[in-house]
């Protein structure tokens, strides 16, 4: 998987990145990270990229050409790779006004061979670069921050620990929380005893059945408690079964068993 973010802070993006599973990910060549400086492809002599919006307003905007040039450097990084130049490559706007990102979407993005990013800055970017190569809107919350990097990188999280070969235990990323429509369950460690807190005696068991069990009850009940938005959503999609019902005995059987002697 290869990442190349587009930004006016490449160091903010290298930086946060560098660092714990990612960067270790990043040190065996499961993933691929590239920072590229959209400053550097201004046409102004003193590297200016924004300016004031038509109409008026507060706030400068950042100019369509430098975001322009600066992917089509992104596409010739990637095609001198030797990837098909007719390979789509997504384009992700970072934006309050995009698709809240889930972990669905994460595993979707996550077959992808390349993604490419784009942090905005500012009161944003020229509408008309976005109509031109961006193909998601995304999200990760309804708030605004300063800029796209911070949603970038938590995107490039989530979705890089679904690379095959970045973490360690490939359980893992099939167990936490929203991978199946849950919050994760409780989980316990040593001591056995901590502030006069036990951890519970089912997990001591060694009975996988019954940990297993254990940790689905766990797990519904604490998205019914935390998350009762998620909650609703996976009943839905998961109903319950219908208890088994007794089959009824037919006429005749009840009869052969009455008239059934039993012979000592």
């Amino acid at each position: 998987m290869h990442f190349h973010v587009m930004t006016l802070f490449p160091e903010m993006i290298m930086e946060g990145l560098s660092k714990s599973i990612i960067g270790r990910a990043q040190q065996k060549e499961c993933i691929s990270l590239d920072a590229v400086n959209i400053r550097d492809y201004t046409l102004d002599k003193h590297k200016k990229v924004d300016d004031y919006p038509y109409g008026g307003g507060a706030g400068m905007l950042m100019q369509a050409q430098p975001v322009y040039d600066a992917y089509r450097a992104v596409l010739e990084s990637i095609h001198s790779r030797g990837a098909c130049p007719d390979r789509k490559v997504r384009v992700i706007y970072m934006t309050p006004q995009g698709e809240v990102f889930s972990q669905q979407k994460a595993v979707e993005l996550a077959k992808e061979e390349d993604l490419i990013f784009l942090c905005g800055h500012y009161e944003g970017i020229d509408e008309r670069v976005l109509e031109e190569i961006v193909t998601d809107y995304i999200s990760i919350g309804d708030y605004v921050l300063t800029g796209g990097e911070l949603p970038a990188m938590v995107m490039i999280d989530t979705i890089s620990r679904l690379v095959p070969g970045v973490l360690n235990n490939g359980e893992s990323a099939q167990t936490e929380s929203h991978s199946d429509g849950l919050l994760e369950y409780p989980q316990y460690s040593r001591p056995e005893v901590w502030h006069e807190k036990k951890v519970p005696d089912v997990l001591l068991s060694g009975h996988h059945a019954n940990i297993e069990k254990w940790r689905h009850e766990q797990a519904l009940l604490r998205t019914q408690q935390r998350r009762p938005d998620m909650y609703s959503a996976y009943m839905e999609a998961h109903p319950p079964l219908p208890p088994k019902r007794r089959r009824r005995k037919s006429a005749n059987a009840v009869n052969k068993e009455e008239n059934t002697e039993i012979i000592p």
